[in-house]
């Protein structure tokens, strides 16, 4: 099994392979371990990335962008004249790693890449990035992984740091983009990701720019306009001088954290600046304590304190800054960990956790299934998907520690719905009084049923939905349109399933939505499983939640027809929004997924 993992960061892209019996090892490209994660958009339409595009910066900066994960919420950017999708930058990419992969094992592409990403990161974003993996050319596997999970992974196959079942671990990963912390715990089928949080505006880029500021407010005295040159620049001159300096002061950053002092060179007609790490420490604590002050409430949030963490473990390249680690031990009193370069700490991590463990979108599993070797995904333990660790460490015998905590952390309720819980509450005494038991969501006027109440199916409506299917379909039944049966087209099954509603798929024209709620959940999943063979193609799959329902999906999209199947996870009631492509116009797994989280997932 060849498998590539991948940590496409905001400043740098790593790669590690793992092949034929052999340790995971970095892939080098362009002969470093970090690959820049940057592109160039030449005028012939070609993209450039890595180090050759910052080549070619130096002649058209215009051109270049230095982030583009940073830019993923844009979908497109500007080089030059070219408006180029964000997904077609990240798989450019992308597919330089491959291809330098690809030539490393002898002209044959990996089996699975695995592809890391925020924990944070919703639907879309994860779509993007599955986008991405398709359109560099792979063909095999792809998955995706939290990068707090792999960051644990890693640690705990260092010796020594195996995490036991019960003991829990911070992950603080400080990038180039943003900053993430997360508290990971592990169970006796892997990892569970307890709490996680973040800061959008905080990262090494930030720090950079903190250091310019910095930098100019010691030299831009001799020449106010030049400097505003520099900061705006008008000419393609200037805009290579700032790109210059930017570097520069990059590297200095970098420096920093391994002397006291440095120079930052300056273009003319300004002189070169000394920068103390002191002085960048003072000017960047502010920040880190932020970054510190939220690893502190995520550990609360996760029903644990500093002491009964198994450790803290630092990850991202601008994690090597001293004063991060000095200010942790300082407000937390633990040392936190940093067992090797943090940059290849994520990449390398997803190596350990195990396929049948993800429970996050993964495609082509049709493969797995036909050949039976597809383990379904375990279930969440509490509100938080758990992952699997690969090899799983010998663990001594006798009762687990006691520090894991033994309920479900739940996120604080917002002030602005102080309110809106009193009425629930009032809400909840009434029905009981009355000898019901539908209760109220928030974020819905729709009725909720326990599971027991749907085991059967129950009354239908002249639409052609129960009570529980109607849950299921929320806003799509309020948008009326709906009838009973599954018609006549090649969706129709050969004998009753149960009680069936279709209705029309809302601002997508041909396109129906069915449900059904049935005696068996396993006879259901029979049908359904056909229907998304019978479309063939690519696969999607994802976790759902909402109106006090959760479950699974799968997408799939072949030449023909496209299928999405969203089954809920404790009772026999599912639904499927089907698609004839006709006249040319197919879709593709991603699509009819993010068109379902958008239009058809039932609302919190």
């Amino acid at each position: 099994m060849r498998i590539l993992s991948v940590d496409l960061g905001t400043s740098n892209t790593v790669a590690v392979l793992s092949a034929h019996g052999r340790p995971p090892r970095v892939v080098e490209v362009d002969g470093s371990a970090n690959m820049p994660s940057a592109v160039f958009a030449g005028e012939d339409g070609t993209l450039m990335v890595g180090r050759d595009a910052e080549r070619r910066a130096r002649l058209d900066p215009t051109r270049f962008e230095p982030n583009p994960k940073r830019r993923i919420d844009e979908q497109t950017l500007l080089l030059g004249t070219d408006v180029v999708p964000v997904n077609e930058a990240l798989a450019a990419i992308l597919r330089r790693v491959l291809e330098e992969t690809t030539r490393q094992l002898g002209g044959e592409q990996p089996d699975e890449v695995r592809l890391t990403h925020p924990a944070q990161w919703g639907p879309v974003r994860r779509n993007v990035l599955l986008t991405a993996a398709r359109l560099s050319g792979f063909r095999g596997n792809v998955v995706l992984v939290p990068e707090p999970v792999a960051a644990a992974a890693h640690f705990a196959s260092f010796p020594g740091r195996a995490l036991a079942p019960g003991q829990a671990l911070a992950v603080y990963d400080l990038g180039a983009g943003t900053f993430d912390v997360a508290v990971v715990g592990a169970n006796q089928n892997g990892y569970t990701v307890l709490a996680e949080d973040g800061l959008p505006d905080l990262g090494g880029l930030d720090v950079d720019q903190a250091l310019m500021v910095h930098v100019g407010r010691e030299v831009s005295h001799s020449d106010p306009q030049r400097w505003q040159r520099l900061l705006r620049p008008e000419s393609t001159a200037d805009r290579r001088t700032r790109r210059a300096l930017q570097e520069d002061v990059k590297a200095a950053k970098e420096a920093l954290s391994r002397h006291p002092q440095t120079e930052v060179p300056m273009p003319e007609p300004f002189k070169d600046v000394l920068v103390t790490r002191g002085e960048l420490e003072g000017l960047v604590r502010p920040a880190m304590l932020r970054s510190v002050e939220l690893l502190s409430r995520t550990l609360r949030a996760a029903g644990l304190t500093p002491d009964r963490l198994a450790g803290i473990y630092l990850v991202g390249g601008s994690s090597r800054l001293p004063l991060v680690g000095s200010m942790i031990a300082e407000k937390l009193g633990v040392v936190p960990s940093s067992l090797d370069q943090p940059e290849t700490a994520v990449a390398l991590g997803a190596q350990h956790v195990a396929r049948d463990g993800l429970s996050m979108r993964t495609q082509n599993v049709e493969d797995q299934v036909a050949s039976g070797t597809y383990a379904p995904p375990p279930p969440p333990q509490s509100n938080y998907p758990a992952y699997a660790q690969q090899p799983a460490p010998s663990y001594p015998s006798g009762p687990a520690p006691s520090n894991f905590p033994t309920y479900t952390p739940m996120p604080p309720a917002k002030k602005s719905r102080k309110k809106l819980w009193i009425g629930i509450a009032a809400a909840v005494v009434v029905v009981l009084a009355a000898g019901l038991t539908v209760f109220l969501t928030t974020g819905s006027s729709v009725p909720t049923y326990a599971a027991e109440q749907c085991r059967t199916p129950g009354q239908a409506d002249s639409s052609g939905l129960t009570d529980c299917m109607r849950q299921l379909a929320g806003k799509v039944a309020d948008a009326g349109g709906c009838a009973p049966g599954t018609g006549n087209g090649p969706a129709a099954p050969a004998r009753s399933l149960g009680t069936t509603a279709t209705c029309a798929a809302p601002g997508r024209a041909g396109t129906q939505v069915t449900y059904v709620q049935g005696q068996s959940a396993a006879e259901l999943k029979q049908y359904t499983d056909g229907l998304l063979t019978s479309a063939g193609g690519d696969r999607t799959e994802a976790d759902w939640k909402g109106n006090a329902l959760q479950g699974h999906y799968s997408a799939a999209a072949g030449r023909s027809s496209a299928v999405l199947v969203f089954t809920v996870q404790d009772r026999p009631l599912v639904g499927f929004i089907y698609q004839v492509n006709s006249g040319g116009q197919a879709t593709t797994p991603g699509a009819l997924a993010d068109y379902f989280e958008q239009n058809v997932q039932p609302g919190e």
